[in-house]
């Protein structure tokens, strides 16, 4: 059967890789020797118990993953995390300092806000939220329980490119939006999170790294007793993510695209294609005379969420009108901050890239 697929720049759910999604259709009304779909298997089952320990053993082969470390797999995506975190780690009496680099960043803070003491650290708001902080701009509490940063804005395209300088301090870090986009030391991190929406697979679930020393100190504190079950990571790590009956198509979904990113090379191999797609894209927009005008700084621009402007709103809504009709779709830029947003994850492939950007020297030429 002939499917014609447009060009998907959402920012999540995103495109998945076409060999997944074609893998999962094939095995869809029966994994091949068990006779159901995964959509009817019982989570407690020996096939699914394989699916699970397979797509743990390939995350952590693909981020070399100490032992020390749990992999979890958790409902409520990354937002849940936002209570989750201060609710284990932060304890009365104690600080938690957080980095506020764009929307998500300050979601979290909101949320933090509601659990203990939060110092904000730095923020980027009074600059739309255009970059990362300088060194020196970091107003770090001596003693915090855990810094928190997100990695990658996906609504304002700011990125890490290299983390700050926060001594001792415990780093938490929300890397939804381009986990497993770039090799990763899990090792400089007490926790990582991420919603599997953008890089790793379907919506549904999110992935937790967490390091074993902070899952036994928040359940020794006597008020983790007092904490929602489903909100303690010591449950979690105890069931094998396994407490309720987990999200069990969003983990067969992400075990296939683990598979899938070890097939071309790693990491290190899937970074060097990012970089590659997103230099294309942002030469484009720095060479097109202003027309197009990229939002974050170039030190900070994320290569995953490529977010820039035009001379006005009106061009900026004819060119979405006139993109998607042309097979590309999810161009417009997030509501609460608008302009155009092409998200390129691991799996868009190259090809959009330039096709887009012949689409946009096109609608220069007609509309300049």
């Amino acid at each position: 059967m002939s499917v014609n697929r447009v060009y998907n720049f959402a920012a999540g759910p995103a495109v998945l890789p076409v060999p997944v999604l074609e893998e999962a259709q094939r095995d869809l009304v029966a994994l091949p020797g068990v006779g159901m779909s995964v959509l009817e298997i019982s989570h407690r089952s020996k096939t699914f118990e394989a699916i699970l320990a397979e797509t743990e053993a390939n995350i952590r082969k693909l981020a070399g993953i100490p032992e020390n470390y749990h992999v979890l797999f958790l409902q409520g995506g990354a937002t849940t995390q936002f209570s989750m975190v201060p609710m284990n780690l932060l304890h009365a009496g104690q600080m938690a300092d957080y980095i506020v680099t764009g929307s998500w960043s300050d979601k979290a803070v909101k949320e933090a806000k509601k659990v203990g003491a939060i110092n904000v650290a730095y923020t980027g708001k009074a600059e739309n939220y255009v970059r990362v902080p300088r060194q020196e701009e970091l107003k770090l509490t001596p003693g915090a329980a855990y810094v928190h940063v997100t990695t990658n804005e996906t609504i304002h395209g700011v990125e890490f490119h290299k983390l700050p300088d926060f001594g001792a301090t415990t780093v938490v870090a929300d890397t939804s939006s381009h986990m497993f986009s770039r090799p990763l030391d899990v090792t400089k991190y007490g926790a990582i999170y991420a919603g599997v929406q953008k890089n790793l697979g379907p919506a549904g679930i999110a992935l937790v790294i967490i390091r074993d020393d902070l899952v036994k100190e928040a359940a020794a504190h006597p008020s983790y007793a007092l904490l929602p079950i489903m909100l303690q990571y010591g449950i979690h790590v105890e069931n094998k993510s396994l407490y309720n009956t987990p999200a069990v198509f969003a983990i067969y979904m992400v075990g296939l695209t683990m598979k899938w990113l070890l097939e071309q090379g790693g990491l290190a191999a899937m970074e060097k294609v990012n970089i590659r797609k997103a230099d294309k894209l942002y030469a484009a927009i720095d060479g097109s005379g202003g027309y197009y005008r990229g939002h974050a700084s170039q030190e900070s621009r994320s290569r995953m969420n490529v977010t820039f402007r035009m001379p006005n709103e009106e061009l900026e809504a004819k060119f979405v009108k006139e993109s998607k009709a042309a097979g590309f779709d999810g161009l417009k830029g997030h509501r609460s901050v608008g302009g155009l947003r092409a998200s390129i994850y691991n799996a868009f492939p190259e090809k959009g890239v330039d096709d887009l950007i012949g689409f946009m020297k096109d609608f220069q030429k007609k509309n300049g």
